[in-house]
């Protein structure tokens, strides 16, 4: 069901949000920032969604703000996204603790190339043409495009782009590590729900610490990280999951797990 122009879906294990305003290439108005923060904590308060895709409709994934809406919020300095929600930036709000995958097509211009440098993984599909255009505007990018870029791509290859304001493909967007697959023109949503499905496949428990540990070191550095994980590891070690993996082993099988 469409929202405000952000559709969620639950398709068994996999939660797909998608970008829904294909009359205006998906460029993001205040109400839809708001929708995105809300599915995305539905999905990731949601213990049976075990990854999540993002994706736009129609020709393009986004282009990025809609100015004559947000202007007015954001001159005033308003944030579209309450902190006790998931922030899909990892900017202001809650963090993600499950494993997201963005499916990229068309224009993937400013918080669109953000939304795929937060994302775990993004898969591209080829004619993809990613931006940070904020210094076109007036304004700077503030979802992570200066200091995630920084971090993905190099100090230099993301200042190339962030002064600049060009644009780059979905090539250099491999070269750079913003993009993990290059795929065939429509084909990135298919290869990202594969992703997805892979992910979901595997113990949620250790997913999920597996994904918090990287974002601390991250966020925090990896001195943190290490520090980190013998207090996670021992109760993995011990969880039913881990004695389900060893099981099925051992039988020769897939394994169930239950994430406990």
């Amino acid at each position: 069901m469409s929202d405000r122009d952000i559709e969620y879906e639950k398709r068994s294990s996999i939660g797909l949000i998608g970008f829904d305003r294909p009359e205006k290439r998906n460029a993001f108005t205040v109400e839809m920032f708001e929708r995105l923060a809300e599915v995305c904590t539905e999905a990731d308060d949601d213990d049976d969604v075990r990854a999540i895709v993002v994706y736009g409709k129609g020709t393009d994934t986004t282009t990025g703000l809609d100015l004559m809406n947000v202007g007015p919020s954001f001159r005033a300095g308003k944030v579209p996204i309450p902190a006790e929600l998931v922030d899909p930036w990892h900017v202001v709000g809650r963090l993600r603790k499950t494993p997201m995958v963005t499916a990229v097509h068309g224009r993937c211009f400013t918080l669109g190339t953000e939304i795929a440098l937060c994302s775990d993984i993004c898969v591209a599909a080829e004619g993809t043409v990613f931006g940070l255009k904020e210094v076109r505007v007036g304004i700077m990018p503030a979802g992570g495009g200066t200091f995630r870029f920084v971090q993905t791509a190099g100090y230099s290859n993301a200042m190339r782009y962030v002064l600049t304001g060009d644009e780059f493909d979905a090539a250099e967007g491999f070269r750079l590590g913003v993009v993990q697959e290059v795929v065939a023109p429509g084909a990135h949503l298919t290869r990202a729900v594969e992703l997805a499905e892979r992910i979901a496949a595997q113990a949620p428990l250790a997913v999920r610490a597996a994904l918090a540990n990287a974002q601390v070191s991250l966020l925090e550095g990896w001195k943190k990280a290490i520090a980190d994980i013998v207090p996670v590891q021992v109760p993995l070690i011990n969880s039913e999951d881990a004695v389900e993996a060893a099981m099925a082993m051992m039988q020769k099988r897939p394994p169930s797990f239950k994430g406990k």
